[in-house]
């Protein structure tokens, strides 16, 4: 018995000494794999900082990857180049998507609160309705928006891009999903006991509790219109109405013709990347504990 005891003993020795070595190589395998991610997401950001210090000559002519010394010439040139030209894309794409996304975040709260502790008939409906416009993408909508604006007479003007950002069916998915977990219904009742109406509750009660996931919605949207082409590119005929993205466009598009313009278009790629690290460094607080409370909850 004991040589037949051995003989199975060491049959599992190695197959109970392999699944350790598995789970072992797994984080190892998913370390690799993000680190690839973050690579192939990072290079084009770092090709666009470190084309942005080269002069035009530079551009052409040097490594790709080794940093020039036309920097501050370049800076120098987008700022004057149309009289401002770029300063006023800058200013352009702060209202449309600090405006839009504040309006939109509000529009996304008030929305996903209903759905979410409001029982009223075809609430289910009017919800997979909002999980199908998920799915939707955006250049589906952009033409219909467009017709549907140049019949009420706003196509060219600002609010043809303010007023599509609006409705966001993700904001509303995300502040459904965050009402639901967040705000206690108990608490709700209590408020409405007090004597308390609907919009007294939502504007005392709720809304407090719903902060870090409108952080959440209001970054996610911001990031979304400031690098939105296609709606404003459709909409806007006028170039000092344009947002950074059109704008920059315009500039490749005249460089075919004028070189020079290649370097205002880098360069300009560049500073338009600093409003959106800003608002990652200024709202991961609030980020990471909107991730933390839903992890918990649910």
């Amino acid at each position: 018995m004991s040589a037949l005891t051995a003989a199975r003993a060491a049959r599992t020795t190695p197959e109970s000494s392999i699944a350790p070595r598995r789970r072992e190589r797994r984080p190892v395998i998913a370390s690799i794999v993000l680190v690839l991610g973050a690579i192939y997401c990072l290079v084009p950001v770092l090709w666009v900082v470190v084309a942005s210090t080269k002069s035009n000559t530079e551009l052409f002519t040097t490594f790709t990857f080794a940093p020039g010394t036309g920097l501050f010439d370049n800076l120098a040139d987008l700022f004057r180049y149309g009289d401002g030209q770029f300063g006023i894309w800058a200013l352009n794409s702060v209202v449309y998507a600090g405006g839009g996304a504040l309006l939109s975040t509000l529009v996304s709260t008030m929305a996903g609160y209903a759905l979410a502790k409001y029982d009223f008939p075809g609430r289910q409906a009017w919800f997979y309705a909002i999980l199908a416009g998920v799915l939707l993408p955006g250049i589906t909508l952009a033409i219909p928006q467009y017709l549907l604006m140049s019949r009420i007479g706003l196509a060219g003007s600002y609010w043809s891009v303010l007023l599509p950002s609006l409705i966001s069916p993700f904001g509303i998915f995300l502040a459904r999903v965050y009402a639901a977990s967040a705000i206690p219904s108990e608490m709700m009742e209590a408020a409405r006991i007090d004597g308390a109406g609907d919009l007294r509750v939502f504007a005392s009660v709720a809304l407090p509790m719903m902060v870090p996931g409108m952080v959440t919605i209001f970054l996610l949207q911001f990031v979304g219109i400031w690098n939105n082409f296609l709606l404003p590119f459709i909409m806007l005929s006028d170039e000092r109405m344009y947002p950074l993205t059109v704008g920059l466009y315009t500039l490749l598009s005249k460089g075919s013709g004028t070189p020079s313009l290649y370097s205002l278009a880098v360069i300009g790629a560049a500073v338009s990347i600093i409003p959106l690290i800003i608002m990652m460094l200024v709202l991961q607080r609030y980020w990471r504990l909107d991730l933390v409370s839903g992890g918990l909850k649910g």
